[in-house]
């Protein structure tokens, strides 16, 4: 627990843009070394310095102690428009890292230790577009991700990577986000998306995660590409985008299907069938064709966007994903029934009544773990 206390004490002060001498003058302390001490967990924190950083702070004790949050650990690259505020965006992210950390914790025992043997992908800010394709493409073929990608990369992310994937109800404006953590990498997606949308949010977080360490991104960014930030965190994120792109609509299947186009098959109609069947959108398929050099600029210039109207498969044919994931679901289930923690507790953490518990567990096969 003093890791934990000296962890976030620290993470604390560097939010509130403290030096260690600023902070350790305010706790009365002589020098730095001390406060140095307390956060490179060489020396505990008394019971009076905690209330003493409890005040300084205006925290609460919960956020130095409780084991389900993720405080000072666990990074974040959001997928957010203009609609989500900065203060909506932080109050998301501290309910996901609980979500997070609860299946951490309720998984303790049972987990295995991460491999230290992590999938990496050889391309920095500098690589080309076309190098982040090259990477999608061999990507393609090592996962075996078949005919229509976007329908198996999710069970490849959590068998090649050991990432959770879970589906949210997120603010409006909040896409999804990936989230660094030792151990338990995380992908999140908003399930209220359209199905293109969440498809293409997950292979660009996805290629978040296989270069975080060389290509850090930002801690939010925009979606749509519209991308205001600095010239670094704009070619990352072009280079995700790229990725994706490659990723869900491979070359070679984009080249067969556009060859046997029947000539009088109207564009607009084309876009929307093809968008369909490879599960992205539209808008998506006619930038993908453009850079491709499939479509040429004359026809590019002859598409109405407002007749691109697919967006993955038809909303009628799209049930919308339920909640978190089996994987969640079941843990869950299990530290529920020999009890690992209280369903009180649980609904808290999650934002659920009994009743909302109760079914979210039926949708997974799972019988309540309680009785109302």
């Amino acid at each position: 627990m003093s890791d934990v206390i000296a962890r976030r004490l620290k993470y604390a002060r560097e939010k509130s843009g403290l030096t260690q001498a600023q902070l350790a003058k305010r706790f009365g302390f002589k020098d730095r070394q001390t406060l140095a001490a307390i956060e490179a967990g060489q020396r505990k924190i008394t019971a009076e310095e905690l209330v003493r950083a409890l005040d300084i702070f205006k925290l609460d004790l919960d956020f130095f102690t409780d084991s389900l949050r993720l405080v000072g650990e666990g990074a974040f690259n959001w997928r957010a428009n203009h609609e989500a505020s900065a203060s909506l965006l932080d109050e998301f992210e501290d309910k996901a890292g609980r979500w997070i950390a609860l299946y951490r914790k309720l998984g303790e025992k049972a987990d295995r230790a991460a491999s230290p043997l992590q999938v990496r992908l050889p391309l920095t800010q500098k690589s080309s577009f076309e190098q982040a394709w090259d990477a999608a493409e061999a990507l393609l073929r090592e996962w075996e991700l078949g005919a229509i990608p976007a329908l198996e990369l999710e069970g490849a992310i959590k068998t090649h990577l050991g990432a959770l994937v879970l589906y949210v109800d997120a603010p409006l404006g909040i896409s999804g986000a990936a989230c660094q953590l030792p151990g338990l990498n995380t992908i999140l997606i908003n399930r209220n998306e359209p199905e293109g949308r969440r498809y293409f949010d997950l292979a660009h977080e996805c290629f978040h995660l296989l270069t975080w360490e060389q290509m850090t991104p930002a801690h939010r960014e925009a979606i749509n590409g519209d991308y205001h930030g600095k010239g670094r965190q704009k070619r990352i994120e072009q280079l995700a985008d790229n990725f994706a792109g490659a990723l869900l609509m491979p070359q070679q299947k984009l080249a067969v299907r556009w060859q046997s186009r029947l000539e009088e098959s109207e564009l607009h109609a084309w876009l929307n069938k093809t968008a369909t069947e490879l599960c992205v959108s539209a808008q998506a398929l006619k930038w993908r064709m453009f850079y491709l050099g499939l479509l040429p600029r004359t026809d590019l210039l002859d598409i109405e966007d407002q007749k691109l109207t697919a967006n993955g498969r038809p909303t009628q044919k799209q049930p919308k994903p339920r909640l978190f994931s089996a994987e969640f679901a079941q843990r869950l289930h299990a530290g529920l029934l020999r009890g690992a923690l209280s369903v009180r507790r649980a609904g808290s953490l999650l934002g659920m009544t009994f009743e909302d518990m109760e079914e979210f567990f039926e949708s997974y096969g799972l019988p309540a773990p309680f009785d109302l």
